[in-house]
């Protein structure tokens, strides 16, 4: 089996053993990941395996009852999302990841709230990156398709300049089309020097596209390798990713 942890010498964002839940027995246990600029570190396991609980610890939702969260040689455990974000750290989460009755514009707006030079000009590199939203900028958010929304929510995660970004599942009910789209962006991020930390169903899909990938099972690292080692690995196929059909 492929070594569970990345290597340490080039990682921003390193999560030691961490333990939580939501008040009752734990959901995750002794749980480590790392993550380095400019490479797309994914998390995927079934459903239930505790992967959403364990993002939202690194962003600040959660307080951990053990373990350590590191962003760039600084400790940030049980800090607060809305002071994570001022430190580089931006999540997008899967549901509820725009304004729905702003604008496009607006809630681009909104995502550079600590910003206070460049808006402008960050939101014109954006539309560029992104050029589903430039000619939807006056509309609200609510008329865009899932897969436009989904671009919004990331392009608002950018405003801020993160070294870490977070992706709850970006392509979950969207049809094939924009998930095609929405990759296609997430890769271009990548080349950004950002940490790109992604949550994804499609393990085969991400796996194909990830630098690194570690593989919770039942709210434990099961194990972690670079993508196309797990790939590789039959016995990670049969058990995790199934035969492609």
């Amino acid at each position: 089996m492929p070594e569970v942890l990345a290597p340490a010498a080039a990682a921003i964002l390193d999560v030691q053993a961490i333990t939580a839940g939501y008040g009752g027995p734990p959901i995750i246990s002794d749980v480590s990941l790392r993550a380095a600029r400019g490479k797309l570190t994914a998390l995927v396991g079934p459903n239930g395996a505790g992967k959403s609980t364990f993002i939202k610890v690194v962003a600040g939702l959660i307080k951990p009852t053990e373990g350590r969260v590191t962003l760039d040689g600084t400790d940030v455990t049980g800090v607060p999302a809305q002071l994570l974000v001022r430190r580089g750290i931006s999540y997008v989460p899967q549901v509820s990841n725009v304004f729905p009755t702003l604008t496009v514009l607006e809630n681009l707006e909104m995502g550079a709230y600590t910003r206070r030079h460049g808006v402008k000009q960050k939101i014109d590199e954006l539309c560029g990156m992104f050029p589903d939203l430039h000619p939807a900028l006056k509309r609200q958010a609510r008329t865009l398709s899932g897969g436009q929304r989904t671009m919004l929510a990331i392009a608002r995660g950018l405003m801020l300049d993160p070294h870490v970004l977070i992706l709850d599942e970006p392509t979950a009910g969207l049809a094939p089309k924009f998930i095609d789209a929405v990759w296609e962006q997430v890769l271009t991020v990548r080349k950004l020097n950002v940490a790109v930390l992604i949550v994804e169903q499609n393990t085969r899909r991400t796996l194909t596209h990830a630098d690194w990938a570690y593989v919770m099972v039942l709210g434990r690292n099961a194990l972690g390798g670079t993508g196309k080692q797990l790939l590789d690995d039959p016995e990670v196929v049969n058990l995790y990713i199934g035969k492609e059909v």
